[in-house]
């Protein structure tokens, strides 16, 4: 055989497969093109809708939970800030209250009424000193200040001809600020000029 036939022989036989293998391409993509367009019965497109419907559920139901568990720990979380708010404020008072047993222990066996006083005033002035220093409390409402009716409470006026403007005549209760805020007003008696100025 001469070589030029068995070139021929050799290009023919590659020929043929790739014509085959193309067949099996063929085949195969059209079989997968059959099984696409083979439509789902009734049952089946209900049984897949079922369990698409099941697997929702599912996560839903995760979620709730998991958003119904971070709301709990957040009430907790507040409630805790709210039941140990104080717990630094009261820490502090413990001091002052330790002062008042020892005061009133001595006050048992003193024979002088101003030791008693001294102690109380200098456990009052340590008590306001904390305060004022560490929380940020003040107080205000003195006698002759002028009257400022959004920091005072007038309980009564009284009229005044020395005076030329609303002044506090009688200071009931102290008014107090914290950080600035009013917490509670004072409570005054209010000097008016005479003639209803």
């Amino acid at each position: 055989m001469s070589e030029e036939n068995q070139n021929t022989e050799q290009n023919e036989k590659v020929e043929n497969q790739t014509e085959k293998s193309g067949d099996q391409t063929e085949t195969a993509s059209a079989d997968a093109e059959n099984t696409e367009k083979k439509e789902q019965t009734p049952e089946e497109k209900i049984a897949d809708l079922e369990a698409q419907i099941a697997e929702l559920k599912k996560e839903a139901l995760y979620k709730a939970a998991e958003n119904d568990n971070w709301r709990k720990r957040m009430m907790q979380q507040k409630d805790e800030a709210v039941a140990y708010a104080n717990a630094s404020l009261l820490g502090d008072l413990l001091d002052s209250l330790d002062n008042f047993d020892r005061t009133i222990d001595a006050a048992k066996d003193a024979k002088d009424a101003k030791t008693i006083a001294d102690g109380i005033k200098m456990i009052n002035k340590n008590l306001v000193n904390m305060l004022e220093n560490k929380y940020g409390l003040a107080s205000f409402g003195k006698e002759g200040d002028e009257f400022n009716p959004d920091e005072h409470e007038a309980i009564g006026r009284v009229e005044d001809e020395k005076v030329k403007k609303e002044t506090l005549q009688q200071v009931y209760l102290k008014g107090y600020k914290l950080n600035g805020k009013i917490i509670r007003h004072a409570k005054v008696m209010v000097s008016v000029p005479a003639g209803g100025n």
